[in-house]
């Protein structure tokens, strides 16, 4: 093939010298879309699994009448109500104790440096069903709580299952909150201290009203995130006696043998209560991410 009918054949004008070609249009050659197979083939296995999954869910021995029944049977509705402000109260206790551990971290002062270093090792270090089990015990350690004289009381009193789950719960979520926020306070640039400096601002208040402010875009999504994980994480609440949704739901399938049936309640509430908290999540994302590109509406 010659170079003039190569070019006629890549869809190129061609000169009058190139005798023997005619010119071709490209805008008039017919576009054929390549073929991914790949992809066709991945589409047809997520198919198939789909539909052996919806068979096999829906030939099994599942009572679907009955789940649809529990979802709103008073034991499971509490146990929601228990998962949510246990989640919620765990939380605030680990966001504010994150905050203090991460701003300890950068103070000058070794001991309280120190201090935030072993906090955040330790309770990252332990599993949390051991967290809870130990604040459930609490009593082996310290049998009555209190001052001498002015309150005194029974450590088994105090120490609840909510108690327990609660403690547990919130002093692990700081040790992993203050991560988070430590990495969002990295993230703003050093002069913006240098400039709240300038203005006479002391170090509390610029974190307050300048530093703070900027970090939360990198500090709510992992935030959000671990707050998700923390919603699932109630479910170890259970092995000390605390009536979250998945152990009502476990106190019922006691009673009436209905086990798949209420594991599949306690599921469909899980991910109702997720998928709440994940659209107020992008709603506080997209808050916190106004005036920065690709961060939500301006």
């Amino acid at each position: 093939m010659t170079q003039a009918e190569g070019r006629a054949a890549a869809g190129l004008c061609v000169s009058d010298g190139d005798v023997g070609i005619d010119d071709t249009d490209i805008a008039r050659l017919r576009h054929v879309r390549p073929r991914h197979y790949g992809r066709i083939l991945a589409v047809l296995l997520i198919v198939l699994f789909a539909g052996f999954l919806i068979k096999s869910f829906a030939e099994g021995q599942i009572d679907w009448p009955e789940v649809g029944n529990y979802l709103t049977w008073p034991t499971i509705l509490m146990g929601v109500v228990n998962t949510v402000w246990l989640s919620i109260a765990s939380m605030a206790i680990g966001i504010a104790l994150g905050v203090a551990c991460a701003i300890a971290r950068n103070s000058p002062n070794p001991v309280v440096r120190s201090a935030a270093i072993f906090y955040a090792w330790f309770f990252r270090g332990t599993p949390v069903i051991l967290q809870l089990l130990i604040w459930f015990n609490l009593a082996l350690v310290f049998p009555r709580l209190g001052i001498a004289g002015v309150w005194d009381v029974r450590t088994v009193t105090v120490i609840t299952p909510a108690v327990a789950a609660l403690l547990g719960f919130g002093l692990n979520e700081g040790a992993y909150v203050s991560e988070i926020v430590r990495a969002g306070l990295l993230s703003v640039d050093r002069g913006q201290y240098e400039a709240a400096r300038s203005i006479g601002m002391r170090e509390m208040k610029a974190l307050r009203r300048i530093i703070l402010p900027q970090a939360m875009r990198v500090v709510v999504p992992p935030l959000g995130n671990e707050f998700i994980g923390l919603i699932k994480m109630t479910s170890l609440a259970s092995i000390v006696g605390f009536n979250d949704v998945l152990r009502s739901a476990q106190d019922v399938y006691y009673t009436n043998t209905k086990v798949i049936e209420l594991l599949i309640v306690a599921a469909i509430w899980y991910l109702i209560v997720v998928s709440v908290l994940s659209f107020g999540q992008g709603f506080i994302e997209r808050r916190f991410g106004r005036g920065f590109s690709g961060s939500g509406r301006r």
